[in-house]
């Protein structure tokens, strides 16, 4: 079992379902980055994802596909983000993940990446194009290191294709929550209860949701469903149009 899955097994044990958040590196700016890190701890958040950014996010709806884009566009490399997260990672104590696509870590050297992932002590990665079948040496990599590749469930997975996924994963599981790219909002029904049981009965690795969730009373839904809710678009949504300050609140609001 990887660090970060005891970690999140040992916070379960006081808090009823955990909060991971998520922003794009490099936009609006590292600066706004630094101070939405700062609003996203001091308020709760257990864990955070960190994209680093590529120019075609195919799992990522128009927000984050436009944040992606534009953090390129204002001259973000791939050290600028290796960089920005080794400052944090030092600054802070909770999991700092990194999210990305496989292009990225292929350009600089899948080993030379994990390696430096390692050293800046980042706990996992989420590839979402990076299917098991091809990602072996990624993941012997990653596991060796005492990191979790994490993979991705989806409502349309298999049991048995859930379980190939959970046997090559580590840390906890991504749960796609519905069809489609990040953004959209979510409903709960039946027939994600249906999904997230079929979720919980392909493995013993905690759950992570998310996709959609925008409020308290997702967060509340899912709470005894999965361990772990994800909040992405709803706060690159909230600096665009209220500024970093009104993270803070919002994350607070959620529990």
């Amino acid at each position: 079992m990887s660090t970060l899955a005891q970690h999140i097994k040992n916070t379960l044990k006081q808090k009823d379902i955990l909060l991971m958040t998520h922003l794009v590196l490099g936009y609006p700016s590292f600066e706004v980055n630094r101070e939405v890190i700062h609003q996203m701890v001091d308020n709760g958040v257990d864990l955070i994802e960190l994209q680093i950014p590529f120019s075609e996010p195919v799992a990522d709806g128009p927000m984050i596909l436009k944040a992606n884009q534009e953090s390129i566009a204002r001259g973000a490399k791939v050290e600028d983000c290796l960089e920005f997260a080794e400052e944090i990672l030092a600054e802070f104590n909770i999991p700092f993940l990194f999210m990305t696509y496989y292009n990225i870590l292929f350009k600089y050297g899948v080993n030379a990446f994990i390696n430096r992932a390692y050293d800046i002590d980042i706990q996992g990665f989420i590839v979402p194009d990076l299917p098991p079948e091809e990602g072996q040496e990624y993941i012997s990599l990653v596991k060796r290191s005492g990191m979790a590749p994490i993979q991705i469930f989806a409502p349309t997975s298999t049991e048995e294709r859930m379980q190939h996924l959970a046997q090559n994963g580590d840390g906890f599981i991504y749960c796609v929550a519905r069809r489609g790219v990040t953004g959209k909002k979510t409903d709960f029904d039946q027939e994600f209860s249906e999904y997230i049981g079929r979720c919980r009965r392909a493995t013993d690795l905690p759950l992570a949701v998310g996709f959609g969730i925008r409020s308290s009373e997702d967060v509340e839904y899912l709470t005894g469903k999965a361990d772990i809710a994800v909040i992405g678009t709803e706060t690159i949504r909230l600096v665009d149009e209220k500024g970093p300050a009104a993270v803070g609140p919002f994350i607070a609001s959620l529990r």
